[in-house]
């Protein structure tokens, strides 16, 4: 049986867990149906129930930094970022939800991606005391540096710049108030044929002195800008940049400062792939001299399998370049373990080709399709003249 009249108890119970306690819980604790729980709170003022909790939704959080595309967030926040993000059901409905104290903690370690200068003061209530102080860098890094789109006039004048032959990123920079990065996006974009003026990386006023250092690792333990560290230390933007890849072999400053911690400039950096050391100019010579030993020991032990004068091993399923014979034959002319590769038939273009790992594309095919899809790629991020 159940109550007909609402205690004072009960009304209290309710508006303390409205929005945190599901509303099935709330029915079976007031011993009440899902429906009286719902008109109730609607009678006392307690608002949507998806309001009454320490979360919002995650639409409402997007809105809340003007960001209007929430699939956008979906993969720069959640999967990229591992932004938590949680499902409330809501009777039948689902929801996005996310946890205020777990979104702060979030945004504190990507403060440097996030702009919070987008972000209305207590628009999502109480903030910790770091926001006001990011929110007022980043209000100066868009000072310095616009980040709305570029208009005919913009577009003009970077043109005309850039026919001087005189400047480089960092005065067009300060002119444009862009940054390095848009700027080079941007004539692609126009398809310009002119380019800025190459900076001058020798001599004593392109060294980098240890207080330059110790300012940039400030910097970006502080979550300043790129910008305003150059600012500091009195070279560009893309100077900047390219010293932290350098270094750290990312432009991520959150991710940088993981890394970096308390400690002085280049502590935590991560070794370089071998992909990566051949070009960077400090493992460079290095790595290309290690890869040189590294061809030659391939080749004596090429020699030393003495599998040269049998062809017939680059037929075999069972040759491999590095271990030789798979079966454990020693010459090619009498072995009984001869496996002849077989033809393998394109799906893209339908024809016959022979590798020892199965695939369904050619090579040919294979690299037409990786070049089809980086085309797209940028057909997609990049639309011409936008």
């Amino acid at each position: 049986m159940y109550n007909k009249n609402w205690t004072k108890e009960e009304e209290n119970y309710l508006e303390e867990k409205w929005g945190i306690v599901s509303v099935p819980s709330l029915a079976k604790k007031l011993n009440r149906t899902e429906n009286a729980i719902v008109v109730r709170a609607q009678r006392l003022g307690l608002g949507q129930f998806l309001m009454g909790g320490e979360y919002v939704t995650f639409n409402q959080l997007t809105r809340a930094f003007n960001n209007t595309s929430a699939s956008y967030q979906l993969t720069s926040w959640v999967k990229n970022r591992g932004f938590p993000v949680h499902t409330k059901r809501v009777r039948n409905n689902s929801f996005r939800v996310v946890y205020l104290h777990e979104f702060w903690k979030w945004a504190e370690e990507n403060r440097s991606f996030l702009d919070f200068s987008k972000l209305e003061p207590y628009a999502l209530g109480e903030e910790p005391s770091w926001v006001q102080e990011q929110r007022a860098k980043d209000f100066e890094a868009f000072r310095l540096q616009r980040k709305d789109p570029w208009t005919v006039l913009e577009d003009d004048k970077l043109r005309y710049l850039l026919s001087q032959h005189k400047y480089g990123y960092a005065e067009l920079s300060d002119i444009l108030r862009r940054s390095a990065g848009a700027i080079q996006r941007r004539i692609t974009d126009l398809k310009i044929k002119e380019r800025p003026v190459k900076a001058d990386n020798y001599g004593a006023s392109a060294a980098w002195s240890e207080q330059d250092f110790t300012i940039l690792a400030d910097g970006i333990r502080n979550g300043d800008s790129y910008t305003l560290i150059g600012k500091k230390i009195g070279k560009s933007e893309k100077a900047v940049r390219g010293k932290v890849y350098f270094v750290y072999l990312t432009e991520n400053a959150d991710k940088v400062r993981k890394m970096l911690g308390e400690h002085e400039w280049g502590y935590g950096a991560p070794e370089p792939t071998v992909k990566q050391a051949v070009h960077l100019s400090r493992t460079r010579t290095e790595t290309k001299a290690a890869l040189t030993d590294l061809v030659t020991v391939l080749r004596m032990r090429m020699n030393d399998l003495g599998y040269d004068p049998y062809w017939q091993r680059f037929m075999c399923q069972n040759w491999d370049s590095v271990q030789g014979c798979a079966a454990g034959c020693t010459e090619c002319d009498t072995c009984t373990e001869f496996v002849r590769i077989k033809p393998q038939y394109c799906a893209r273009c339908g024809g016959t080709f022979y590798e020892r790992k199965e695939n369904r594309f050619c090579e040919t095919c294979r690299t037409a399709r990786k070049k089809q899809a980086q085309r797209k790629w940028c057909r997609m991020n990049n639309p011409a003249g936008r």
